[in-house]
Order: structure tokens, then C-alpha cells, then sequence
């Protein structure tokens, strides 16, 4: 067997395949095998008839396709290790030029291959960490929360609803005079202001004193979900059973001892700053990741082929259509409700698609080019790690998996791209970026030794 291969646009590779008629002999015998019970000869038993009188009665063209399949198979798989090829896509027989058991045969396949990466600027990018100063202001506001998370409700008996209440009250909506699905409840808690319902609601309970009953005459937008109800005018016939107010707590040493471990509200405080210290920075390390790789992925060329991209927007509707049934929502109900139909999805997450795959190809060119490599004490930490973080057994991530480790292997040299680019742009100045001398680790002859970090899980699920 020989082969040679072309890659034209869109990384389309063609693969020319001359198979011997020695090599196509042994594959129609694999098909005559394959079939021999199929064929009845006049004066054998079935599966007895010779191949020579097979051939000779059927033809042996009936042979062809079972014999096409395990040549193209077979050649296929030893051209793609041959030809250093990385498919990204199902290959298909395309055309079938020459065949015959006198000749062998000749045929070519297409499939679509990972695009070659035109690396740009990697390192002495100029980007600079933030370091975040936390204000006393963040610091009153994140204590301000923790104030409203602690505030009682009382009952108000003589006053009316103020913006801020809540209202425990029965309503049923009626259109045209006739009352219309969902629109019914009893002893609801409506906090005025939070924009709960229809907008209008809310500003006409504001006023209304306990056992009042009235009407609220409200819009339904013209985007809501239900066809009956949409851009029309309603009428709720509302009573108003009760009113509370929410009293916040007032921020003294004892207000630090019911919410905290401190005795005092100063050192209360100090150590919200600490919490907010920590994630400022975690969030200002994410930001400096994200700029870098987004700096060397602009600088690169790269042509992502389309069925790349249809295949990261299957991954992402995946993704998506997982989290939302462990909501107890279907993917297909929630679409409906915000009146989208899955084409439309699918559009709407092209542009992120793109961009996810362009990033992982860069990212992954970038790696091989640092000769960067997984030890397996390192992958044997992304498992510890992966266990740890969904609360399974090592075996059970690595039966996930069906045993194949590549897949985390390429999550840890991802990583560790990211830790070279963090480290080469750690103590860069202001000075522009050609000033900087480059380092012989840029050639890719020098292996990178960098020592993996905490990772988000996105990185393992969109990986390619």
C-alpha cells in the first residue's frame, strides 16, 4: 500500500491510496468470508459454494463494498500515523478510480485535519498583574450585605406599604374579564421593589393598608413567553393580608459576635478584608491569564475549519443541556420559553465556539513548541485534584475517561503553557516588549520546567 496526501483550504486533506491487487485480494476474501452464507449457488449448501464460483455468479462487484470498507479502514489508519495527520472530522471515501482483482485499487479519501498554528509574540508580552487594594468601602459595603442577610422581619399594623416592605397577598389576574392561567396566587410574599412581576405591580400595592382590596391594571410585555399574554392589558383583583418591614441589626461588637468568631466589629472587619484581599487577588491572577492568552491568540494565525467549530458548539449545547437537567429543566423547554429554536442557539454560540477553538489550537501549538511535558506524578495530581473536586475516586475519574489519559495530560500542559507565559511576563516593566532580550526556551529547544497550578474546570471540559 502507498499513499501521499494534499491539504487544501480549510485543512481538507486528501489522501491518494494505491492498494496492490495483492493487499485487494485478501480484503474481497475478507468480504467473501463476511458473506458467504448470503450467497446460494445452485448445488451447495449455503455457505459452501467455492468464492471462485461465487465470483463467477454473482460477479465480482458484490464483493466490492465489504472490501472497500476493510482496505479504506486499514489504510486509513496506517496513513495517519505515516502522515503525522491529526483528524478532526469523519474521514469519507471520495472517489474510487481504479478497481478489480487484477489491478487492486485505487480510491481517495478526504477528512479534515487540525490547521498548522503560525505562533506570534509569547513572551515580554508588556501585560502587567493588577494588585488590588481593597477600600474601606468594599469593605462597609461586604459588611452591608451581611447586615441585610441578618435583618428580621417585623409585622407592620399602622402604616401603609413602603418601597422596601413585603406584602403577603392574594391575587388573580383576569384578561378581557375571564381569568387566565398562572395568573392566581394566595398568601404571597411580594417584596416591593424587587421587580418580581410585571413592572407596574409592585408601585400600585405601594400606598395600600392591611385588608385593602383593589385592582392593578398592568401591560404584559410585548417579549413574554406566553402568546395569550403578550403586550396585553390585565386586570389583578389583589387583597393585601398583612405588611412587614425588614430592621437591620446595628453594626456594634455585638453584632460581630452573633455573625462571626471576633469580639469586636474592628477586627470583624479586618477580616472581611482579608476575604476580600484573597479574592480580589485569585480574580486579579484569573485577569492576567486570560490577557495573556488572549495576547498570544491575537498574535497568531490560525484558520480554524468549520467542523471544528460545529463540533465545540455540539460540546457547549452538551454543556449547557447537563447543567440545566441537574436544574430539573430540559434544554429544549428552557429555548421555548425564551422563544429561541435550536438553530438559533447554535448560531448564537458560534462566535464563542471560534474563539474557544482557536485558543485551545494556539495554546496547544504553543506547548509542543515549549517541548513541554507530563510527568506522571503530574497527571496523577490532576487526578488527585479532579477526584477531590467532584467527590470520586482516582478509578472513577479514569474510567470517565475509558481509561485514556490523554485528554487530562493536555489539561496539564495547558496549564503549564500558562504558567510559562505568567512567569516570562511576571516582572516585566514598562518598557516596550523589544527591549526585552529574548530566551533560548523560545526556540523550543529547551524544555519548560514549570510546576502546574490551580485550574477551572472549563479548561477540562472544553479542552480538545
Amino acid at each position: 500500500m502507498s499513499s501521499t496526501v494534499k491539504i487544501g483550504e480549510n485543512s481538507l486533506a486528501e489522501i491518494a491510496f494505491d492498494i496492490s491487487k495483492e493487499e485487494f485480494a485478501e480484503a474481497l476474501n475478507v468480504a467473501f468470508r463476511k458473506n458467504i452464507k448470503r450467497f446460494a449457488i445452485p448445488g451447495f449448501r449455503p455457505g459452501k459454494a467455492p468464492m471462485n464460483l461465487v465470483v463467477k455468479y454473482y460477479g465480482e462487484g458484490v464483493l466490492y463494498d465489504d472490501a472497500i470498507e476493510y482496505t479504506a479502514e486499514k489504510a486509513y489508519t496506517e496513513a495517519v500515523s505515516e502522515h503525522s495527520l491529526d483528524p478532526v472530522s469523519r474521514p469519507q471515501i471520495d472517489e474510487i478510480s481504479e478497481i478489480g482483482s487484477d489491478k487492486g485499487v485505487k480510491f481517495t479519501i478526504k477528512v479534515t485535519v487540525k490547521p498548522e498554528v503560525e505562533l506570534g509574540e509569547y513572551s515580554g508580552l508588556g501585560i502587567t498583574k493588577d494588585e488590588p487594594v481593597i477600600s474601606d468601602e468594599e469593605v462597609d459595603k461586604e459588611l452591608e450585605k451581611v447586615r441585610e442577610r441578618n435583618a428580621r422581619m417585623i409585622p407592620v399594623e399602622d402604616r401603609a406599604v413602603l418601597d422596601g416592605d413585603t406584602a403577603n397577598i392574594d391575587y388573580e389576574g383576569f384578561l378581557d374579564g375571564v381569568p387566565f392561567d398562572g395568573g392566581k396566587g394566595s398568601s404571597y410574599d411580594l417584596r416591593i421593589g424587587s421587580g418580581t412581576f410585571i413592572p407596574g405591580f409592585e408601585e400600585q400595592v405601594i400606598g395600600r393598608n392591611e385588608g385593602d382590596e383593589f385592582d392593578v391594571n398592568v401591560t404584559f410585555p410585548e417579549e413574554y413567553h406566553s402568546e395569550e399574554l403578550k403586550g396585553k392589558a390585565v386586570v389583578f383583583k389583589v387583597k393585601l393580608n398583612s405588611i412587614k418591614a425588614k430592621e437591620l441589626p446595628e453594626i456594634d461588637d455585638e453584632f460581630a459576635k452573633d455573625v462571626s468568631e471576633f469580639d469586636t466589629i474592628v477586627e470583624y472587619k479586618d477580616s472581611l478584608r482579608t476575604k476580600l484581599t484573597e479574592t480580589a487577588l485569585k480574580n486579579a491572577d484569573i485577569d492576567f491569564e486570560e490577557k495573556l492568552v488572549k495576547a498570544v491568540v491575537a498574535g497568531s494565525k490560525v484558520n480554524v475549519p468549520d467542523v471544528m467549530t460545529e463540533n465545540e458548539i455540539d460540546r457547549m449545547i452538551d454543556e449547557q443541556a447537563s447543567r440545566m437537567k441537574y436544574q430539573g429543566i430540559e434544554l429544549e423547554q428552557y429555548l421555548q420559553y425564551m422563544g429561541q429554536d435550536m438553530q438559533s442557539f447554535r448560531d448564537s454560540l458560534k462566535e464563542a465556539a471560534l474563539d474557544r477553538v482557536r485558543t485551545n489550537l494556539v495554546m496547544e501549538s504553543l506547548g509542543k513548541k515549549l517541548a513541554i511535558e507530563v510527568s506522571d506524578d503530574e497527571t496523577d495530581a490532576e487526578i488527585a485534584r479532579l477526584s477531590e473536586q467532584y467527590g470520586l475516586k482516582p478509578e472513577e475519574i479514569k474510567a470517565q475517561f475509558d481509561g485514556n489519559l490523554s485528554f487530562i495530560k493536555e489539561n496539564v500542559i495547558f496549564r503549564k503553557t500558562i504558567d510559562y507565559l505568567k512567569n516570562e511576563d511576571s516582572s516585566v516593566s514598562d518598557k516596550p516588549k523589544t527591549e526585552k532580550k529574548p530566551k533560548a526556551a523560545k526556540t523550543g529547544t529547551k524544555k519548560a520546567n514549570i510546576t502546574t497550578k490551580e485550574e477551572s474546570i472549563e479548561v477540562v471540559e472544553g479542552g480538545e
